[in-house]
């Protein structure tokens, strides 16, 4: 499948019958506009984002669509019911086995196999998927500095090992990992994540053929840092995330590629005419996906006009490299 340049994302957004509707017309009107990639997390709106995506792609032929979502934070709740967060604990993971009060950091991040193996039922249902296309850990650094590093890449491999068994499966074509520091942060931060240790563990849990295919990290104007920051060691250099996701053959999607809306007000209109955007938001959406190594630039979108006014921009030419190099000096 070619992936359009653009994902729909479903991160924000109350845990409402209205946002799950506004999420599926979005859906709908961005599948509509050429988009096919959709990206999503079971503990989104409680669980309800994944729902209004499963009800989108009703109809669809599976072959047509490309979907990411995660595991790693626990949703605590249904986005249905209404139960404390430790009753629906003690309820859906704690009283089955799934998962122990000892294995949670944080006291709301897990990445235990048998916690990701149910967490990928769950999305898998949700859905409306035999498959998921990919299957992130979501923000795994977030164990980083309550474990130390040789514990952490120990319970990284064996999170690799459960998802190499979920491809064997059919119930996952590959994973990856969804951040939000990690990547961007340098070296010698408590929660940085080394990409290459990161292909170390995919290759003790899967060998050469591993499945680990992608890396998701934020990257927009406010936040550039995947695209001119050297945070990442790599085979003897000092390498941007995007630069070592690119030597290890690693596909990138990038996250809050504008912001959350918060920067397209600060945009000069020069800028917005520098990178090609008939609006603020397309033009802060040229940018992140023009950046040489992102695979696919992520957008929240629920609503369906402002679903058709991103995918606007799948049409536009990407920018030229020095411009973009020109915006960072």
């Amino acid at each position: 499948m070619d992936l359009s340049s653009l994902g729909l994302g479903t991160y924000l957004g109350e845990a409402t019958s209205a946002a799950d509707e506004g999420y599926a017309a979005a859906a709908r009107a961005f599948f509509a506009a050429g988009g096919n990639v959709f990206d999503t997390a079971a503990n989104y709106r409680g669980g309800r984002s994944e729902r209004a995506l499963g009800s989108a792609f009703a109809g669809l032929s599976r072959e047509a669509f490309f979907v990411s979502t995660k595991a790693g934070y626990l949703p605590m709740g249904d986005g249905i019911t209404e139960e404390s967060p430790r009753a629906w604990f003690q309820r859906v993971l704690e009283g089955p086995g799934i998962l122990s009060a000892e294995d949670v950091v944080d006291g709301c991040h897990a990445m235990t196999p048998r916690y990701l193996a149910h967490q990928l039922e769950v999305s898998r249902a949700a859905l409306g998927v035999a498959t998921v296309d990919l299957f992130h850990l979501h923000n795994p650094e977030q164990q980083l500095p309550h474990l130390g590093p040789e514990a952490f890449y120990a319970a990284i491999q064996k999170a690799f090992e459960a998802c190499e068994g979920f491809v064997a499966s059919g119930a996952i074509r590959a994973y990856g990992v969804a951040t939000w520091n990690g990547f961007r942060v340098p070296p010698g931060r408590a929660d940085h994540l080394s990409l290459e240790r990161l292909m170390a563990a995919a290759e003790a849990a899967g060998g050469r053929d591993h499945h680990f295919r992608w890396i998701q990290l934020p990257l927009n104007l406010a936040l550039p840092e995947a695209f001119i920051a050297p945070t990442q060691p790599f085979r003897g250099e000092g390498l941007t995330p995007l630069q070592a996701a690119r030597a290890a053959g690693l596909s990138v999607q990038t996250s809050a590629s504008i912001m959350q809306a918060r920067i397209l007000s600060q945009l000069p209109a020069d800028l917005v005419e520098a990178l090609g955007g008939a609006t603020p938001a397309q033009a802060a959406l040229q940018f992140t996906r023009s950046c040489a190594g992102v695979t696919v630039a992520l957008c929240g979108m629920g609503r369906a006009d402002h679903a058709t006014e991103n995918a606007a921009v799948m049409a536009l030419p990407k920018v030229d490299p020095a411009v973009l190099e020109g915006l960072f000096g």
